[in-house]
């Protein structure tokens, strides 16, 4: 099956003033009843200036990776947390069945990050938290593992990995094997501009590819963030914010 592209998300609020979100819900785009993909239930990309404060708010059964690429914060929850949230720092909030926190900006220009929201295996779950310090912003032209179910520096509980790579403008790379049989995977373009088969995608669209193998290729300087999940696997999909829009 070919790649199939999938556009921007919805957007509300302004880029240019204190708070803006896209919001994806990546399966809307292939009509299949799942706003969702497998584990991969929603992505936010949001830019909030400095000063702003995201106030303290809940989730419940989501598995929430925060992706900074500018800026920083300072996250405060309800097990205790007062931590800072870098572009080299990241977090993953397994949300389980009681969960909430808020976000501060610090400095003094705007954060940009990914809200990544991933379903967990099981509802219920026991509330955690986690941070990891990358020490490197950006993996240049090799894939990195930011989370997984288990051999990454932050623990997903659910069958999903996610990986990033920043691609040299030219540069050109395999994508790496499938961590399970069946498993499908959605490549996002955070910024710049990068090529995958024959679909060109811009800062915010992806790609949902069925099939292993494939490169992808740098237009421009690009970040890239690749997503994989085995859509056979169990997946709790009535998250607050990663469930299943479409369930009937």
């Amino acid at each position: 099956m070919k790649p199939i592209k999938i556009g921007n998300g919805s957007r509300r609020g302004d880029w240019n003033r204190g708070f803006a979100v896209e919001i994806l819900y990546p399966g809307q785009a292939l009509k299949a009843g799942d706003s969702g993909i497998g584990a991969i239930g929603r992505i936010d990309r949001a830019r909030v200036a400095a000063g702003h404060v995201v106030a303290m708010h809940p989730h419940r059964d989501d598995e929430i990776l925060t992706y900074v690429r500018a800026g920083s914060m300072l996250h405060r929850d309800s097990v205790q947390n007062e931590e800072k949230v870098t572009e080299t720092r990241l977090m993953m909030m397994n949300a389980g069945h009681t969960f909430q926190h808020e976000e501060e900006i610090l400095g003094p220009d705007a954060t940009e990050a990914l809200q990544i929201f991933l379903r967990p295996r099981a509802t219920e779950l026991e509330p955690k938290v986690q941070f990891h310090d990358f020490g490197e912003a950006f993996s240049r032209d090799v894939w990195r593992l930011l989370a997984a179910p288990e051999g990454a520096p932050l623990e997903v509980r659910a069958q999903a990995w996610v990986q990033d790579v920043r691609l040299s403008a030219g540069a050109s790379l395999p994508l790496p094997a499938l961590q399970a049989a069946g498993a499908v995977r959605l490549l996002y373009v955070f910024a710049g501009e990068a090529r995958i088969g024959a679909l060109t995608l811009h800062a915010g669209e992806s790609a949902y590819l069925e099939e292993a193998g494939g490169t992808v290729e740098a237009v421009s300087e690009a970040d890239v963030v690749l997503f994989t999940t085995d859509p056979a696997a169990a997946t709790f999909k009535g998250g607050m914010f990663s469930g299943n829009l479409l369930a009937a």
